[in-house]
């Protein structure tokens, strides 16, 4: 099996887990089962990279119903709508428009009464989307206490631990702010476990986490004193009772709540695996929840690689190995690229030379990191043809090592976000 055949399938066993990862179906099948006429007003806010087809999707169920609605979305992940706003803003790294556009998705929540419906759509991204920081931090010393969080390794759990309590928004509190109305969150999932405190920082779930818990993470990673004195002084604050804790299991304004994950890193894998057997391939749904650092899982890829081309164990080939999660990146040079992208720099030099072997990965919202590329894609020869790998890879620099290879997966805005998706093929 040529790797160029090897190469074109990768590619479309992508393109079926991005199929489906489609939350359009998913939001019109859920929100149809919903009886509306009880409801005096409906109100649809939300954020996430794939709000513009979640919102497209409430629009086709409820019409002329929504009352008002906005959603906070990345730059260029836009739709053409009727009813609801779409407000673009800044990802990863928060800025004025998601302020902005999180104080009027507020304003839009605390109208709705007992007699109304807030309808809620999170999908990832929405954490950096809705920066709404609790006074008196402001939004630069939150996106310095994004970054520093970014730069060092943090994983999704950590970052939205921390941004739940700095935040007016995250962590239930737009729950908060929408009782007595009843509020239907319709999520999609890019955190491994799917957890709903999780997802999008959770906006309209219980918080598990605490102040006590944010203040572990600075100084798990050594970072206490970098962040900024105004982050810092209300942890402490909060740690000593003087804040309010975010709103916890039990509280009864969650009688009212119901939060439904309607899309996830799973159903994503699941069907990146049907499409490689129908291509004749071996394959092994490794995990949906693989995290850690990007280019030790990498190595952790190539060493599977190595072993089916040697003893055809966990699968002989034709073989397919499909993971999912999210990894991180321990930002040491400065470089461009995205964990995804060094992903594949990493596994590339492992499998120099192996035969008939190809590695993908890509995120499936369409960007990784602060890139136009979803990922990349390499091979056993990759190295032959760029054998300064390892340069590139110290200074975090994965995407100028495969852009001129032609070796980058560009999508474009997919109006979807469940994680990533890694692929494996070992030709026969």
């Amino acid at each position: 099996m040529k790797t160029t055949r090897l190469r074109q399938h990768a590619r479309s066993i992508f393109k079926a887990a991005l199929a489906a990862a489609d939350p359009y179906d998913a939001v019109v099948r859920n929100l149809e089962r919903v009886r509306y006429d009880r409801f005096r007003h409906i109100y649809v806010v939300g954020a996430g990279k794939a709000g513009a087809s979640m919102a497209r999707a409430a629009e086709h169920v409820l019409g002329r119903r929504i009352t008002a609605g906005l959603l906070n979305v990345k730059y260029g992940h836009v739709a053409r709508l009727r009813y609801i706003e779409l407000n673009e803003c800044g990802h990863p790294v928060p800025d004025e428009r998601g302020v902005a556009g999180s104080i009027r998705i507020t304003e839009i929540v605390e109208r709705a009464g007992r007699e109304d419906l807030v309808i809620c759509l999170v999908s990832g991204g929405a954490s950096a989307l809705t920066p709404l920081p609790a006074e008196p931090i402001t939004l630069e010393e939150k996106q310095a206490t994004t970054r520093l969080l970014l730069a060092c390794g943090a994983n999704i759990h950590e970052i939205n631990a921390v941004r739940k309590h700095i935040s007016r928004f995250k962590g239930g509190q737009l729950a908060r702010l929408a009782a007595p109305a009843a509020v239907h969150a319709l999520l999609l999932s890019d955190v491994i476990g799917d957890n709903l405190d999780v997802i999008g920082s959770g906006p309209t779930a219980p918080d598990a986490s605490t102040f006590a818990r944010a203040a572990a993470i600075f100084d798990h990673y050594g970072i206490r004193d970098r962040v900024p004195a105004s982050v810092r002084e209300r942890i402490e604050a909060g740690i000593r009772g003087e804040i309010p804790e975010t709103p916890k299991p039990g509280d009864p304004l969650f009688d009212r709540v119901r939060n439904v994950v309607v899309g996830s890193n799973r159903l994503a894998l699941d069907a990146a695996a049907a499409r490689a057997r129908e291509l004749g391939y071996r394959t092994l749904v490794l995990s949906s929840q693989i995290e850690g650092e990007t280019r030790e899982i990498a190595r952790m890829h190539a060493s599977i690689a190595r072993e089916i081309v040697d003893s055809g164990r966990p699968l002989k080939p034709p073989a397919c190995i499909v993971t999912g999660g999210e990894t991180t990146v321990t930002l040491k040079g400065q470089g461009l690229g995205g964990r995804n992208q060094e992903f594949v720099l990493a596994a590339a030099i492992d499998i120099a030379g192996l035969p008939a072997t190809v590695v993908l990965s890509a995120g499936t919202d369409g960007t990784d990191g602060p890139t136009d590329a979803a990922g990349a894609i390499a091979d056993g020869d990759t190295l032959a043809r760029k054998p300064d790998a390892a340069a590139y890879l110290a200074a975090n620099d994965s995407y100028h090592y495969f852009e001129p290879l032609g070796d980058l997966l560009k999508t474009g805005p997919t109006h979807t976000n469940v994680a990533d998706v890694r692929l494996l093929l070992v030709g026969s």
